[in-house]
């Protein structure tokens, strides 16, 4: 081995056949689902995870699709990323998800890894989990004791933790198809496919006449900036009702980077940060606008 190559310890491998067969193998010790590889497998190499048992799950297909079904857009777990950029239903309805999926990481990335181990991964810097929140998205989880749906918004419980537990496997994620609405996404990055130094998602309903807009509801997802839960929760509440026009954006932009906790690293200082995240927010709330008066 060559100095300084790090590899992961010993782990065992096991290749689902079956949904039910692979929560068997996930109910032991240790057990880990492997889709694309993209993030387990890069931690398993620092040693920052270590797994006992691999359990692939990539032969099951019935977790890969994408349909309209009613009043909810469904996207199964091991949809890959292109899939999703690709899909014509998701991009009519839900533009936010085209937007950050166009500025997920690059082909390669895009064509094996999976929305599911986007989410369940949670990490602070993931753009997905912020766009879903951002829609109020619910996820369907399958385990030994039955199925159970959970709120994005609740699905993360810190950095690189989910309520996913053991013998458990996140198998579907259901967005509501809202009346009158529409959403964007934008992130600022040093590079192309690199993680976000900040990103911002929103999602906007809006009533009242067209020459003058109210928003009705509002959705607002942040990465990499601190933001509980990926959410700008008090930017939500106050814009409700508010006219959607630019100085509410722009004081909903105020609010949530007030209430952001950024932390300095290689990416950029609190500040720097702190900024993007007011002018990100403002400005993906103006473009979901936009959007949803047929304007963009």
């Amino acid at each position: 081995m060559m100095p300084g190559m790090q590899v992961p310890s010993h782990v065992e491998y096991e290749r689902a056949t079956s949904l039910e067969h692979a929560l068997t193998l996930l109910a032991g010790p240790d057990a880990r689902a492997l889709a694309g590889g993209h993030s387990l497998i890069p931690m398993m190499k620092l040693r920052l995870a270590a797994p006992e048992l691999l359990v692939d799950i990539n032969g099951l297909t019935e977790l890969s699709f994408i349909r309209l079904d009613g009043d909810e857009l469904r996207i199964g777990a091991l949809t890959r990323h292109a899939d999703l950029l690709g899909s014509a239903v998701a991009g009519e309805y839900f533009p936010i998800l085209t937007d950050a999926e166009r500025v997920i990481a690059d082909p390669v990335v895009r064509n094996w890894g999976t929305i599911g181990g986007s989410l369940c991964q949670a990490d602070p810097s993931e753009d997905l989990p912020a766009a879903f929140a951002a829609l109020r998205a619910t996820v369907v989880i399958r385990g030994a004791g039955g199925v159970r749906t959970v709120p994005v918004r609740e699905f993360h419980v810190g950095p690189y933790e989910t309520v996913v537990g053991p013998g458990e496997l996140l198998t579907e994620v259901r967005v509501p198809v809202l009346p009158r609405s529409s959403s964007a996404h934008l992130k600022v990055h040093r590079r192309a496919g690199d993680w976000p130094v900040a990103a911002a998602g929103a999602v906007l309903r809006l009533g009242g006449p067209a020459a003058a807009p109210v928003v009705e509801a509002a959705g607002i997802g942040l990465t990499a900036v601190g933001a509980p839960h990926f959410v700008a929760a008090e930017a939500e509440e106050f814009l409700r009702g508010r006219p959607a026009d630019e100085e509410s954006f722009a004081a909903a932009g105020a609010i949530a980077a007030d209430h952001c906790r950024p932390v300095a690293d290689q990416r950029g200082p609190e500040d720097y940060k702190r900024h993007l995240a007011a002018e990100l927010t403002a400005r993906a709330l103006r473009q979901a606008a936009a959007r949803a008066l047929g304007e963009a």
